[in-house]
């Protein structure tokens, strides 16, 4: 069963997007945007792909899936992951180090029990056992002052849903590989994350929630470099990350306009 022509109606309204804005950017008459949204016809391939680009939605997601009684699909529960999970002769669980060289690989092999197993592992004391946790070293200098070489534990997130925008979260995504940012939730808006460094040097991007395959929250991080009081490196104040929220803010006011 196809539900282009209920989701192209519900998208286009949840937008603000008239049926003739939508022909005017389609180029066509607005009785075919009509046509479309009753299932009298439905748009070739190149319009269709248009279609999705206007909406902010995959081709497959406007086609197959009941997006106004169901949601959209970055938010749907996602299947159970197997971790695999290390633990000590005492059968406590172990935190398992992703270091740099191995975050490539760790891409395809997060879910082999027998590559896992392979990487370092270690415990750390204080931390809630309700959590299972994962450490990854951190490459490059987009989230000083933490500096590369920094070790960031993340307790494990199971559904996409329960990221909290302004938080840090180490996402291992099939795009982008594994990143260490500070995380934008707009999956109810678009399907979107937005990634953003504490470093201004670097621009926020954006993942599509379908690419996220796991998803670690910050909860400690271990480093061997000790802050120089004269140091003009700082960590985001609230300031910086509302005046972040905003332009993210800003950009999809456009991006939707």
């Amino acid at each position: 069963m196809s539900y282009l022509a209920a989701n192209l109606r519900f998208l286009r309204k949840q937008k603000n997007i008239t049926q003739n804005d939508l022909a005017d950017q389609l180029d066509v008459q607005r009785t075919m945007i009509s046509a479309y949204e009753d299932g009298r016809s439905e748009p070739k391939l190149v319009t269709l792909q248009k279609l999705a680009e206007i909406l902010e939605v995959g081709v497959e997601e406007l086609l197959d899936h009941d997006i106004e009684n169901q949601g959209r699909k970055a938010l749907q529960k996602r299947g159970i992951n197997i971790l695999t999970i290390a633990a000590d002769e005492n059968d406590k669980e172990n935190i398992t180090m992703v270091g740099q060289k191995a975050s490539a690989g760790y891409l395809n092999g997060y879910a082999d029990p027998e590559y896992m197993e392979s990487l370092p592992q270690f415990h750390l004391p204080n931390l809630s056992r309700q959590s299972t946790y994962r450490a990854f070293e951190l490459a490059g200098d987009s989230m000083l002052p933490l500096i590369p070489g920094t070790i960031v534990i993340g307790a494990y997130v199971d559904q996409l849903k329960d990221i909290k925008s302004g938080r840090t979260y180490v996402l291992v995504t099939q795009t982008e590989g594994v990143v260490y940012k500070r995380v934008f939730n707009y999956l109810a808006d678009n399907g979107k994350l937005y990634l953003a460094s504490d470093n201004e040097h670097y621009k926020p991007y954006e993942v599509k929630g379908d690419d996220v395959l796991e998803i670690w929250e910050a909860k400690a991080f271990i480093s061997t470099d000790f802050p120089n009081p004269g140091d003009k490196k700082k960590a985001l104040s609230l300031d910086d990350l509302g005046e972040m929220l905003r332009d993210i803010q800003s950009d999809l006011r456009k991006i939707k306009g």
